[in-house]
């Protein structure tokens, strides 16, 4: 990373790489001011609209719009998160009583009991949002493919969409790629296939199963109610999935070290942030520990590639590989909802949970 001048950086990279912008834009790329030295709370120097002037773990953090921020003024003078915990039941409450003017998320069952209060707007966005069943091939119950394999045809998709996120889903194809990623290429759909299941495990020298630990977690709902789901129709094939939910905080220090869990993945906009994090050999999220020559090569390739017909040629043949030798198993991509008060004015939903603040106003009653 080189300092042309004072408005100028250049990255000088080892590969071509497309997503630079997106990258930047995602949130796990933090930026705080070196002279903060890695502080955090109401003194960090930002560079947004608002400046946090409160900030509690576990209770929330308020803000105020800048007068000096390069991209004029905010509509409201102050905004505030609060946390409400993780009982779903609280947030139905907080905007039922008008307590609070919307809330980051709401599942499919918070809508259900929501969407009749006459203050309120439901909205809801495509996004590439989902959860996978990954395993480490390199574990026995896991080391041939054919077991991964009928893992996959073991999966009856759209009941689980049904029954655990009320039809708010969409058909995943086990290889991280979504329909609305500009790279997708389509692939045809496979049903639940139980017998084609059994003799994939059959052959692989599993005919009468095995009993294996599941790592999730178990909120927010949805998520372990998958777990759940998936681990009942795996039975079918021969495999008792123990179920093993850890808290949150517990869980996140051994998600990538183990051998079968159920982990999930943000939106991101391009198929290529996702598989460079979670599927390259090696990378810093690689939490199935799948390692393939032939995908590396290849999604170096596709990261190189700026038109997104030409980059979706090269991912057919990682989708392929995914199907064939991939780590997981995927049942859905998420429809994300929310609800706001509808005084709440300029609010859109971002795929990517983002609040835009800045464009946002308050009508008066």
């Amino acid at each position: 990373m080189e300092k042309v001048d004072d408005s100028t950086v250049r990255l000088n990279l080892f590969s071509p790489q497309i997503a630079v912008a997106e990258h930047l834009f995602h949130y796990p790329m933090f930026i705080l001011d070196p002279k903060d030295n890695g502080a955090f709370g109401p003194s960090a120097n930002g560079t947004g609209p608002f400046e946090m002037v409160e900030y509690t773990v576990g209770k929330g953090a308020k803000y105020k719009a800048r007068a000096d921020y390069w991209g004029g003024a905010a509509h409201l003078d102050t905004f505030e998160f609060v946390d409400l915990g993780d009982n779903p039941g609280a947030g139905i409450a907080a905007m039922a009583s008008k307590q609070v003017d919307g809330l980051s998320e709401a599942d499919a069952v918070q809508i259900n009991s929501m969407k009749a209060f006459p203050h309120v707007s439901v909205h809801k966005v495509e996004t590439t949002q989902t959860i996978v069943m990954r395993m480490h091939p390199d574990v026995e119950q896991f080391k041939d493919k054919r077991v991964r394999q009928a893992m996959r045809h073991a999966l009856d998709r759209d009941k689980i969409i049904q029954t655990v996120l009320l039809g708010a889903g969409t058909l995943a194809e086990d290889h991280h790629v979504a329909p609305s990623h500009p790279e997708y290429a389509a692939l045809p759909k496979w049903p639940r296939d139980v017998e084609k299941a059994k003799k994939l495990m059959a052959d692989a020298g599993h005919a009468d199963g095995f009993e294996v630990d599941l790592v999730t977690r178990p909120d927010p709902i949805w998520e372990l109610n998958t777990t759940q789901a998936m681990a009942e129709q795996l039975k079918d094939i021969g495999i008792k999935a123990n179920i093993k939910s850890l808290p949150s905080a517990q869980y996140w220090e051994v998600w990538t070290s183990a051998p079968f869990s159920l982990t999930a993945w943000g939106h991101r906009p391009l198929a290529i942030m996702t598989l460079g994090l979670a599927y390259r050999s090696n990378a810093a999220w690689n939490e199935s520990h799948f390692s393939n020559a032939e995908f590396d090569k290849l999604l170096t390739q596709a990261e190189g590639i700026l038109d997104p017909k030409e980059r979706s040629k090269v991912m057919e043949k990682i989708e392929l590989i995914m199907q064939d030798e991939g780590p997981i198993v995927q049942p859905f991509w998420r429809i994300f909802s929310t609800v706001m008060d509808k005084k709440v004015q300029g609010f859109e939903l971002h795929p990517s949970q983002y609040i835009f603040a800045k464009d946002y106003a308050v009508a008066s009653a």
